[in-house]
């Protein structure tokens, strides 16, 4: 199950529920710390090895949010407002508090991905978010941990059509995988003010890939900060404003099996744009009017009385229109059919 089959909020919630269990089933296996070392070691390349124990407190916070962490959905109607958000996105300098985000661990799905198209070059999806805060005891530092998964089954993504030619060749690795690739990682610091991110030398005599037609892409050169993370706070600020309103759908009995049995939380917030018009608006005067009168013919109406029981009236001929307007008269015409 994954959000490309969903278009309702109770399915947003039913697929969140099992993206999350079979997230919770990958973080449990050893590919997966494998992964988190391979991950690190490229970010640090040409530093000093890291220890175990810095390894084990990475992979605890990057994979604490699929287990404890509270589950949001971004309806598709929003996509757009917080990519545009995000990409002009600048915190430098600015102090983050401790209760900016909706909750201290959670997960942002993103049915419909934005993209990032990185400094090599090449593009890939933002199809989920996870933040957690963190406090480091040694320095005493406290921050929102912040990481980026790649959607692996989107068909859009350039980077996960790759992904999945190599995964072929490998059907051990592809069985214990989880439907979430980390990609990016980074920190908000909490209570002092947020640095500004290096710029990163660009890969030359690299063609960029092409984005997915109609899909919103984030050019990372041109960002004054990691795409994931201005995409998570202008989502994190953005859902409080009365532009925003946050349904909680009820889940079917199999989905709170499953989230029961993975030991997870299953109250869903699905985060969609906000009505500007009522409903049921008022009934005001028609837009269109009639400018010429026409013989309506005798017809039954059918009609539901208060007890449910339909019944039909016969409405006799009478003419329509305006009084006074042009007589709309023509010859009657049959037309016969087999």
């Amino acid at each position: 199950m994954s959000f490309h089959y969903e278009s309702t909020v109770a399915g947003y919630a039913r697929a969140a529920v099992d993206l999350r269990t079979r997230m919770i089933e990958y973080t449990r296996t050893p590919l997966a710390r494998t992964f988190v070392e391979s991950f690190l070691d490229d970010r640090d390349s040409g530093g000093p090895e890291l220890s175990a124990a810095v390894t084990n407190v990475f992979t605890r916070v990057v994979h604490q949010p699929w287990q404890d962490g509270e589950s949001y959905v971004l309806a598709p109607a929003m996509t757009a407002i917080i990519a545009a958000a995000a990409q002009a996105l600048d915190l430098s300098g600015d102090i983050i508090g401790n209760d900016v985000a909706p909750s201290d661990a959670g997960v942002l799905f993103l049915p419909e991905p934005i993209y990032e198209r990185r400094t090599d070059g090449r593009v890939t999806s933002l199809g989920a978010i996870a933040w957690a805060k963190f406090h480091n005891t040694e320095s005493g530092r406290t921050g929102w941990w912040i990481t980026g998964w790649a959607d692996l089954n989107d068909p859009l993504d350039p980077s996960a059509v790759q992904r999945r030619r190599l995964l072929a060749q490998r059907p051990d690795l592809a069985a214990e995988i989880g439907p979430y690739m980390l990609h990016t990682f980074s920190e908000i610091p909490i209570g002092i003010p947020v640095s500004e991110i290096h710029e990163m030398p660009q890969v030359e005599d690299r063609d960029w890939e092409t984005a997915p037609d109609g899909r919103y892409c984030l050019d990372q050169p041109s960002m004054r900060m990691k795409a994931a993370t201005a995409v998570l706070y202008a989502f994190w600020r953005i859902q409080e404003q009365p532009l925003a309103i946050v349904a909680r759908p009820p889940l079917d009995r199999p989905a709170r099996r499953r989230a029961q049995r993975s030991g997870l939380r299953h109250d869903t917030r699905v985060v969609m744009l906000r009505r500007t018009k009522p409903v049921s608006e008022p009934i005001s005067e028609a837009k269109w009017r009639y400018r010429v009168r026409f013989v309506v013919r005798g017809h039954w109406r059918r009609l539901t009385n208060a007890n449910g029981q339909p019944y039909r009236i016969w409405i006799h001929a009478h003419i329509k229109g305006p009084d006074g307007a042009p007589m709309l008269l023509g010859e009657t015409v049959s037309v016969l059919a087999r």
